[in-house]
């Protein structure tokens, strides 16, 4: 089934190609304008649109370091500040991701996960509860969703002993971290990102966020323990015998630095301001103390940490090329300054006056769909910060919709909707070893993913007429 989606379906590196493509030719056809903003002011309104006089097209190959559509990958990646877009957010994904390399190798959240699991399942009224709760705080804090995978295989005969489905067994692991994910106030993969690219601070407006959490993870939770309520079968199997391992002094010693590591992070962002350079450093002296901690208490030696790290950081490169990427086509438009003469800003205009005849709050919840629905191409919530954040954020500003609500629209569209989608490999992964067909879990999720998009319209409007920043 993943092989016939991928072929059915191109990479999100093939979509911005395209999209490079259709935006070159634009700028042969389409004449840049620009927004006349108020010096005093930083508030951009439609009325203040100026078409350009003049119209050079866009060169296909560009020299003395112009843009041209075969520049736009290399522009894109030298684009920007150490500070922001793009430079320095893709330092900081392949950092953090090296990082989390090291953490993930050791084996320690993994093993600390199953020892718990060893410890609750006889507690049966408290099982599942703890479990989805820990499983959204994973999805919140570090983005989990493919590790769900693995403790798929994990649970599932546990579950069965219990007398639980492999429904309950999906519900309880990879809904929860895609719940936590859509809701997360710190995520360094997906809010990290998309609030650099609108150019807000990192981890702002998290009260929001928690409240989101809490509301969603209750929400996902009361789902999960009456439908495991009433699906439990009486007639529980006992033919799952195995081990767990057990909870090593490394273990213990490197999820007491990881958890060390975020209270700091939350510290260094609530009290010191902390952006992309500092939170970047952080979380590499998080993962560079777990190996040094894993090599004095455990057997996994620097030269394994560092092949740890690398392969961290390689597997969020794509990631890192498409923020590039994306930024080249928005350098290709004419670049996303409002005051400036540029294709990109005709396009702002047009689609802002197109949306304008909706209340605010309508064109801040048609933000949302809009994410959801696009969320289908490209499931990467890195990926799809990177190709819509850059065009998004501007026209909140012309639309009157703050930037932190565009943020948010991209959060719940992007993470809600993995809980559906047949393009999410993670949600095929772990349907593939319960041995659960696509269309059988559609059939059975699709009124808790209606629930989840009415809850989640209704958080759009309340930050809306709240005034969220």
């Amino acid at each position: 089934m993943t092989q016939t989606k991928s072929r059915a379906l191109p990479d999100a590196s093939v979509i911005l190609v395209c999209v490079a493509l259709i935006a070159y030719c634009a700028t042969w056809f389409v004449t840049p304008g620009y927004f006349e903003a108020n010096a005093d002011s930083q508030q951009v309104s439609l009325s203040q649109y100026v078409q350009s006089e003049t119209h050079t097209a866009t060169p296909l190959f560009a020299e003395q370091g112009n843009i041209g559509l075969a520049n736009v990958l290399f522009e894109g990646l030298t684009s920007g500040s150490k500070f922001g877009a793009t430079i320095g957010v893709m330092a900081f994904i392949l950092i953090t991701g090296g990082a989390f390399g090291i953490i993930m190798k050791t084996g320690a959240i993994n093993n600390g996960v199953l020892n718990l699991i060893e410890r609750t399942k006889s507690v049966e009224w408290l099982f599942i509860p703890l479990m989805f709760v820990l499983f959204s705080l994973g999805g919140a804090i570090f983005g989990m969703g493919e590790e769900a995978i693995a403790f798929c295989i994990v649970l599932l005969p546990i579950m069965k002993q219990l007398g639980y489905n492999a429904q309950v067994t999906v519900l309880m692991t990879y809904v929860a971290t895609q719940i936590g994910f859509a809701t997360s106030w710190m995520n360094p993969f997906s809010i990290a990102i998309a609030q650099s690219i609108a150019d807000i601070p990192v981890f702002s407006g998290a009260e929001l966020r928690m409240v989101a959490w809490l509301v969603f993870t209750a929400f996902g939770l009361l789902f999960t323990t009456r439908y495991a309520k009433q699906s439990r079968t009486t007639n529980q199997t006992n033919d799952n015998d195995f081990t767990l391992p057990s909870l090593t002094t490394a273990d213990k010693a490197v999820l007491i630095t990881f958890l060390v590591g975020i209270v700091w992070v939350i510290w260094g962002v609530m009290a010191r301001q902390y952006y992309i350079p500092e939170l970047a450093a952080q979380f590499f002296t998080i993962g560079i103390v777990s190996a040094l901690m894993v090599r004095i208490f455990g057997d996994q030696d620097f030269n394994q940490s560092a092949r740890a790290f690398t392969q961290g950081a390689q597997e969020l490169l794509p990631a890192a090329l498409l923020v590039a990427m994306a930024k080249g086509i928005v350098l290709l438009l004419g670049g996303s300054d409002l005051n400036e003469a540029s294709t990109l800003n005709t396009f702002l205009f047009h689609s802002a006056s197109a949306i304008a005849v909706v209340p605010e709050s309508v064109a801040a919840w048609g933000m949302f769909v809009f994410q959801s629905l696009f969320n289908f191409f490209v499931s990467s919530g890195s990926g799809q910060a990177a190709i819509t954040m850059p065009l998004m954020a501007p026209l909140g500003d012309l639309l009157s919709v703050s930037r932190q609500i565009v943020v948010l629209t991209f959060q719940l569209g992007d993470g809600l909707t993995n809980i559906i989608i047949p393009t999410s490999a993670s949600l095929i992964g772990c349907l593939g070893v319960v041995k659960l067909d696509w269309g059988e879990w559609a059939k059975f999720i699709w009124r808790f993913q209606l629930g989840l998009f009415t809850l989640a319209s209704v958080f759009i409007f309340v930050a809306y007429f709240f005034n969220y920043q």
